[in-house]
């Protein structure tokens, strides 16, 4: 390859004291085809650099000295910022290069311009509105003629041809809107700075140079909007000057802060305030999808504006009646993690806020993965997290018509059949090689096809290939698959195929099918875009609005559905719905509600920031935030440490009142329910200590502590074990005047008649079932599992009320967090799975 630099002195210039260099480099590629890089350069400090290129193919000498000339080597101090952001940002990002160059071709500048010229064609280059591209040489034509000058009229032109679409220009009222033609007087600027100086003088006065000369420019601007702004910067700073003279020390002191005063803070419902703000606000309306969705660069071809005719969005809203359709497509190959939440979340959620419908749509399209099982479980939870679906449908459902369109595809020149293993495919896209058979006749892909559908074809012998863009910057537009042949009976379809569509074929034109107005999917697909409306495209099909958020991530846990399935096959965890899991029925198992979920989705929001580890914490904050609304009160005693009274007489017991929800009206007697109280009460080791201190508030010898809903009682003797080390019973008495003023309160269970035990409960302690907050990236993920992450106590004491409780019944235990009656119960022996404990250190944190 020979090469040679251009534009010699100044392949090395420096940018204004950036630390940019920038050089430019001409050279002959395979073929004597002309390509030139823009090589920017970085200095790191002495002896290293960080390097930037941006190949620019087949561009002519003129058209990039226009980007070198015009725009990286202006020497202009007052144009630092605006080479920062072209050398960081332009050169980097191929789209915006890829406009720019358009444009400049566009207006025909490709031998240079005016600077002020070039500035308003970088910005039509960034902000053009999509929508409006057929209408983007005429404004460039005004642009270049000097008829639109200012960066005002500019943004007048993109406001006014963001509503006129792709419809016919009317060049009177669009010249109206953009002043085109209207000449301001500098005696008119000036008669209206005069005025507006007139009208806030006694304002000006007082803050002297402290005025918000912004605010003067913009109240001259909204009257005379084509003035031109270095006339009106002149005349304001001119008339400051003349009333205020010059700049007195007072003026150049920095203001004091006046100090705010102190507003007493009330605690907010924060789940309250996240649901105030309405996170669907940011899409658009269903007969807005006639704008462009998307730009789909080729190698080789024009650039795909992929967007819908108006008689073809005419048609879909005729069909739909306007109103929103969604879908949640999940693979019925598992069972839901919280991940799918936000996805129902989005899905479910826009349609009901827009009165409209999304459908459950079964991703079916790999027989081979797919069970009854994850389709009934999906259809459960769907409905259990409150959603209702608009209808149930599955991709199976569309074969047919899938399948007649491959064959239009194929037919119409985008398709072929291929021969090569997969093997072989990953390597000729690696090296972005065309497949062999790329180019056979239609004719004779059709007849393989139609050879595939027949079972003529062995398993991985063949596959259907869209033809798409095999040098495209974008590997999902590598010639993807859309067909491949698999002799599996199929749980929805049956035996009919044996061959089945692949994800990116099938997924684009079933939601055309199913008149989709919002496709909404995570961003790990947003490279799909393009092949999801070049699809669409090449069949004349409707197409979706697109748009991707980020996906849910939570820390300590993994949600990869092999993952997950590697768990639960391999006996780590008890099953799809271990509690320990981020698995909706896990989640469920664990005692947490559906609300608690939506509420978390929803103060997250739906945003595009990627990568984003959300910590469990937060999750569990809204958790306790429904919890405490819901869950009744109850007492257990896990570790239980027994407890004489000795001035209770052993047959006596005395019933008490406790409070099932502390904030009910003392009155209601549905609010209480009854506790024993007897000689013999058992508390938490844990409150009793042999030494006393004066940071703990349990249970010593001499001490007198407070037994909740009961009485005070004091320690006079502690029964140690034959090793004199261990406490084996405490005797105590009970102040039944409750004069004595104690330190601290402990919950409690008694015997319920002399001699019996407290009602034995088996609880299960559940914590984080991973140890790094990212397991999911770390070779040995399973090393990191958590060895604690669960704990049984198979004896535990609770009240007698707790055997009434049935499976799923909500319990905050007093002092030891929230709890939920296990599936695993029997009627001998209940069993309480730890939700969340009663510690919130997200909402510490937040304070």
């Amino acid at each position: 390859m020979r090469s040679c630099y251009l534009r010699r002195s100044r392949r090395l210039e420096r940018l204004c004291g950036l630390g940019w260099w920038v050089r430019c480099r001409r050279s002959w590629g395979s073929g004597g085809k002309k390509e030139f890089e823009v090589i920017v350069v970085k200095e790191m400090g002495v002896g290293s650099s960080q390097i930037q290129r941006r190949r620019l193919s087949a561009l002519s000498p003129a058209t990039l000295g226009f980007l070198s000339g015009r725009f990286l080597y202006s020497r202009l101090r007052r144009a630092e910022r605006f080479h920062r952001f072209w050398t960081e940002n332009t050169i980097a990002n191929n789209k915006v290069t890829s406009n720019l160059i358009a444009v400049i071709n566009e207006a025909n500048v490709t031998d240079g311009c005016e600077r002020s010229t070039g500035n308003l064609l970088y910005t039509v280059a960034t902000k053009f509105p999509t929508n409006a591209l057929v209408h983007r040489p005429k404004l460039l034509e005004y642009i270049v003629s000097s008829k639109i000058k200012t960066p005002a009229q500019v943004e007048a032109a993109f406001a006014f041809l963001t509503v006129t679409s792709s419809e016919d220009l009317d060049i009177s009222k669009f010249e109206e809107a953009c002043g085109v033609g209207v000449e301001v007087s500098s005696e008119d600027i000036e008669r209206t700075v005069d005025e507006m100086f007139e009208e806030k003088k006694s304002a000006i006065l007082e803050q002297r140079y402290r005025t918000n000369v912004g605010d003067l420019f913009a109240h001259v601007r909204k009257k005379q909007p084509w003035a031109d702004p270095k006339i009106v910067k002149q005349l304001i700073d001119s008339k400051l000057y003349e009333l205020l003279g010059e700049k007195t020390a007072a003026d150049n002191e920095k203001p004091v802060k006046k100090k705010k005063e102190k507003v007493v803070k009330v605690e907010e419902d924060k789940t309250t305030v996240e649901e105030e703000i309405n996170p669907y606000l940011i899409f658009p309306a269903p007969e807005e999808n006639y704008k462009v969705h998307t730009e789909v660069f080729f190698s080789d071809r024009p650039v795909l504006r992929a967007c819908n005719s108006k008689e073809t969005l005419e048609k879909h809203l005729k069909e739909t009646g306007g109103k929103v359709l969604t879908r949640f497509p999940p693979e019925p190959n598992g069972y839901l993690h919280i991940g799918h939440a936000k996805a129902m979340f989005v899905d479910f959620g826009l349609a009901k806020e827009r009165g409209g419908g999304c459908y459950l749509r079964y991703d079916d399209t790999n027989p081979e993965a797919e069970k009854k099982e994850y389709i009934d479980h999906i259809e459960e939870i769907v409905r259990w997290m409150g959603w209702k679906p608009f209808k149930i449908t599955y991709t199976s459902d569309y074969f047919q018509e899938l399948y007649d369109l491959a064959v239009e595809l194929i037919r119409r020149g985008h398709a072929y059949v291929d021969h090569q293993t997969g093997d072989e495919i990953k390597e000729y896209r690696e090296k972005k090689m065309n497949s062999p058979w790329r180019d056979r006749p239609i004719s004779e892909s059709l007849q393989l096809f139609n050879d595939m559908k027949n079972g003529k074809i062995e398993e991985g012998k063949a596959t259907l290939r869209m033809k798409q863009d095999m040098q495209s910057d974008n590997f999902n537009m590598y010639d993807l698959i859309a067909y491949r042949i698999k002799f599996t009976p199929h749980p929805h379809a049956g035996d009919k195929w044996c061959i089945y569509p692949s994800y990116d074929y099938a997924h684009c034109i079933v939601d055309s099918l199913e008149n989709i107005t919002h496709s909404l999917c995570t961003l790990e697909f947003e490279t799909r875009r393009a092949s999801y409306y070049w699809l669409l495209d090449a069949l004349s099909l409707y197409q979706p609005y697109v748009w991707e958020y980020s996906r849910l991530n939570i820390t300590n846990t993994v949600m990869s559905k092999r993952k997950l399935n590697r768990l639960v096959t391999e006996n780590y965890v008890d099953g799809w719905d271990d509690p320990r899991l981020m698995t909706l029925a896990g989640l469920r198992r664990r005692g947490v509600t559906a609300t608690a979920i939506n509420a978390f989705v929803r103060g997250i929001g739906i945003t595009r920031s990627d990568g984003s580890m959300i910590r469990l914490e937060r999750l569990e904050y809204h958790v306790r935030e429904e919890l405490n609304k819901t869950a009744s009160r109850a007492m257990v005693v896990l570790h239980p440490l027994k407890v004489v009274i000795t001035n209770l007489e052993p047959s006596s017991v005395i019933d008490l009142d406790a409070k099932k929800w502390p904030d009910a009206p003392n009155d209601d007697a549905s609010s209480y329910y009854k506790v024993p109280f007897s000689n013999v009460v058992y508390i938490e080791e844990s409150d009793f200590r042999v030494k006393d201190s004066k940071d703990y508030y349990g249970l010593a010898p001499g001490k007198t502590v407070l037994l909740r809903y009961a009485f005070p009682i004091k320690c006079t003797e502690v029964v140690l074990s034959d090793d004199k080390k261990t406490v084996v019973e405490i005797h105590a008495e009970y102040d039944p005047f409750k004069k004595t003023k104690p330190k601290g309160v402990l919950h409690w269970v008694a015997e319920p008649s002399p001699g019996v035990d407290p009602l034995k409960v088996e609880v299960r302690l559940f914590d984080k079932l991973f140890l790094s907050e990212n397991p999911g990236e770390l070779d040995n993920w399973l090393d990191d599992l958590n060895p604690e992450s669960k704990e049984i106590i198979p004896c535990a004491y609770a009240v007698p009320p707790l055997q009434f409780a049935e499976v799923d019944d909500k319990f905050q235990f007093e002092r030891l967090g929230y709890f939920v009656a296990d599936k695993d119960s029997t009627p001998e022996k209940l069993i309480f799975n730890r939700t969340v404990t009663l510690r919130d250190n997200y909402g510490k944190a937040s304070k």
